[in-house]
């Protein structure tokens, strides 16, 4: 009975890291190929994230190809497969851990990091140069999306060269309250009354909120289902490790003449 009961909670256990590598490997799919979000401004001016990605994808294929191991070992009582299946799902594990603690202890040094991607992209911001479209286009999605302007607040695009040189009688079109300047929601629109043809930010109709405030409290809404997958996540690897090690303990002799032969 014991070993029945072993068996149906490893294979329920092998059907959910199929499902689990499934999602981590097109999570890292998704950050990749994602053109539109903030997650596609960070994919395209920060080559960690684009690492990190590759990673996602290789810790989700390793996954499920761990999950038909131990599914491989559990059928056929071969004490290896479950040994490996073992050793890779600790690997795991302790990749998490460490990954979560380096977050945790460097998220000044990343917060930092994304400050000064967001501020070069806002210096460098020109809607005529088509090789930076699409990074362009993506920060002009989060701020239309969040209703946000800049990093911290609409100033930091007086440092942009085309609105400098402009005296700043335009302003980013996809920072305004204006529902008609956001039907074109990229490139500069055209302050409508600018004083003796210069003006500042504070005459600019764009939000005051800075998109830091937004992203931040995105996650902060978010913060309960992310702890949450990921604490879920971690009990269906120990759960693993703990009955695949009992399936071990229960295997008294390996019969190789099981493992079907291609």
């Amino acid at each position: 009975c014991l070993k029945i009961i072993i068996y149906t909670k490893l294979y329920v256990l092998f059907l959910l890291f199929q499902i689990l590598g499934a999602v981590i490997l097109g999570f890292g799919i998704w950050i990749l190929a994602d053109k539109t979000s903030f997650i596609a401004v960070l994919q395209m001016s920060s080559p960690s994230l684009k690492t990190g990605a590759y990673i996602l994808i290789g810790v989700g294929a390793l996954t499920m190809l761990m999950g038909f191991l131990g599914c491989l070992g559990a059928v056929n009582e071969i004490r290896c497969l479950l040994g490996l299946y073992f050793t890779c799902l600790m690997l795991i594990l302790l990749t998490q851990i460490a990954a979560a603690l380096v977050i945790y202890f460097q998220k000044e040094t990343l917060k930092v990091e994304l400050s000064d991607i967001v501020a070069d992209l806002i210096e460098d911001y020109d809607p005529s140069n088509e090789d930076k479209r699409n990074l362009q286009d993506a920060w002009d999605y989060v701020q239309t999306q969040i209703a946000c302007c800049g990093w911290t607040g609409a100033k930091e695009w007086e440092s942009n060269e085309i609105l400098r040189n402009k005296s700043n009688t335009e302003y980013p079109c996809s920072c305004s309250n204006r529902s008609k300047d956001l039907v074109e929601g990229r490139g500069f629109c055209v302050l409508d009354d600018p004083v003796n043809g210069t003006a500042t930010y504070a005459d600019w109709p764009v939000h005051e909120q800075g998109c830091m405030d937004g992203v931040e409290q995105w996650l902060k809404d978010n913060l309960g289902i992310i702890l949450g997958v990921c604490t879920g996540v971690a009990v269906i690897e120990l759960l693993g490790m703990i009955l695949s090690i009992s399936l071990c303990k229960n295997i008294h002799s390996e019969d190789y003449t099981k493992v079907p032969k291609s």
